[in-house]
């Protein structure tokens, strides 16, 4: 139960990513890079005495670090490219699919039985999350773009590769390791682009910029990271990939207090959904980690 509860917070935590980012002016990929630099840096500082980055010299580690961090910065990009051809809604929903992927893929890739509940719960979430997005997917806002719709789903089975990749290395290497080697990874490969869309369009960093960056840092990627990893290496990937639509569910919430944005109708209903989902794969799942 405490692995649940840990990746659960996470992604409730995780919520407020996206007021941080409305409430700031800053390009997305220069935020990401402040926030994982930071956190990074937090939790390389607070944890030295461990010697996070020692275990990442056993045979075949190292590769497989890189390539969890590659995967990562690869599907967040993707994700930027859906939202900008298409619309938020869109890209999320595409992004959402990664639940599913992970279902259909981890009895392969890690022998992990995929038991039959998980599957009714995918959909409720999914419906969940769609009932959530209804009124934007509706909007005028919303278009259809073969290149955003390629990157949607590339961007959604990035991030269930990078899912797969992570739990993993849960079973080889501490959280604390995973998340310092993640965040410096994301970071380096993202900084070209945040470079290019900040000083090479001449935008200054604001102090609201770096607020937010400050926040995203330390709540958001060091405290939800870690809550996250050490919860994923207790419950099953296909139940922890479920949870992660808790952080749609919070997102209007830190909208309401952030941004004075109101909670609709819709949102509550597929939050309802959502939750239903999440309580489906905890009392009826196995409670194997494997």
């Amino acid at each position: 139960m405490s692995g649940y509860l840990q990746v659960s917070l996470a992604f409730l935590i995780m919520g407020l990513i996206g007021s941080l980012v409305s409430w700031s002016t800053a390009p997305e990929s220069a935020l990401l890079v402040i926030r994982f630099v930071i956190a990074g840096l937090v939790l390389a500082l607070l944890f030295a005495r461990r010697k996070p980055l020692a275990g990442i010299r056993k045979p075949g580690i190292l590769r497989r670090i890189i390539l969890m961090g590659l995967v990562d910065s690869a599907s967040l990009l993707l994700f930027f490219v859906a939202i900008r051809e298409t619309s938020v809604a869109i890209g999320m929903l595409l992004m959402f699919l990664a639940p599913l992927w992970v279902a259909m893929i981890a009895p392969w890739v890690l022998r992990s039985r995929t038991e039959p509940i998980v599957y009714p719960a995918l959909a409720l979430a999914f419906l969940g999350l769609c009932v959530i997005l209804w009124p934007s997917l509706m909007g005028s806002g919303a278009r259809l773009s073969g290149l955003g719709l390629a990157a949607g789903l590339l961007g959604g089975l990035g991030f269930a590769a990078f899912q797969l990749l992570m739990k993993d290395l849960t079973g080889r290497l501490p959280a604390l390791t995973l998340v310092i080697a993640e965040t410096w990874i994301d970071a380096l490969v993202l900084l070209p682009l945040a470079l290019w869309q900040t000083l090479g369009k001449g935008y200054s960093l604001t102090p609201r910029d770096l607020a937010s960056g400050l926040i995203l840092g330390l709540v958001c990627t060091a405290l939800a990271y870690m809550l996250y990893t050490l919860g994923m290496a207790r419950i099953k990937v296909q139940h922890s990939s479920i949870l992660g639509y808790l952080e749609p569910v919070s997102a209007p919430v830190y909208a309401l207090f952030l941004l004075g944005q109101g909670i609709p109708a819709t949102t509550m209903a597929g939050g309802a959904l959502i939750v239903a989902a999440g309580i489906l794969v905890v009392v009826f799942g196995e409670g194997k980690t494997v």
